[in-house]
């Protein structure tokens, strides 16, 4: 437990800050290149609530908790299949921008609407966008945490996990070969 909560800390106020920071400056630097790009345009890629700020927030929230929990679902949890997580977590973005849009802009990210705000100039109901998806993101979280059966990884539960190949192959009758090196270790 002890390395656990080490390796956990190291990564959150290690290596958290640094990537917020890229993606701030990246969003910084592309929303100046896309200003000066289409320069008669004055509010390009803004992000602001169509209706009230508390009803942006909600939905922020509820839209960012959506995305941490599939992700955390399909492409952090050691039992599932990892060949169609990409698939779950582009559908989820793609679901959620579209239920998001109309009523917040479909943010999700912080960093996805501080670039445009500076580059723009643009800073109403800033605030909705940098609470609402950190808590939707932490309450998402949590909530997988707290739903998952166990923190075992699938090879100790089953004696062995397939992927969607070696299962097809098994049902035809070939033989699997196992050409992965971690599992030599």
């Amino acid at each position: 437990m002890h390395n656990s909560f080490q390796f956990s800390y190291w990564i959150f106020f290690m290596q958290v800050p640094f990537y917020g920071a890229a993606q701030i400056t990246g969003s910084i630097y592309a929303s100046f290149t896309l200003k000066v790009l289409l320069e008669p345009i004055k509010d390009v890629g803004t992000t602001s609530p169509s209706g009230s700020d508390v009803q942006a927030l909600i939905m922020e929230m509820v839209v960012t908790f959506t995305m941490m929990f599939v992700t955390s679902a399909v492409a952090t949890d050691t039992k599932a299949i990892g060949e169609l997580a990409g698939i779950a977590v582009g559908s989820s973005v793609c679901i959620t921008s579209i239920l998001a849009g109309p009523v917040s802009g479909g943010s999700m990210n912080p960093a996805r609407t501080l670039g445009p705000a500076i580059a723009s100039g643009h800073y109403k109901s800033l605030w909705v966008y940098f609470v609402g998806p950190v808590v939707g993101t932490l309450l998402g979280a949590w909530s997988y945490n707290l739903i998952r059966v166990t923190d075992k990884a699938v090879q100790a539960i089953s004696p062995r996990s397939f992927s969607l190949k070696v299962r097809r192959m098994r049902r035809n009758g070939e033989q699997a070969t196992n050409n992965d090196p971690l599992d030599t270790l």
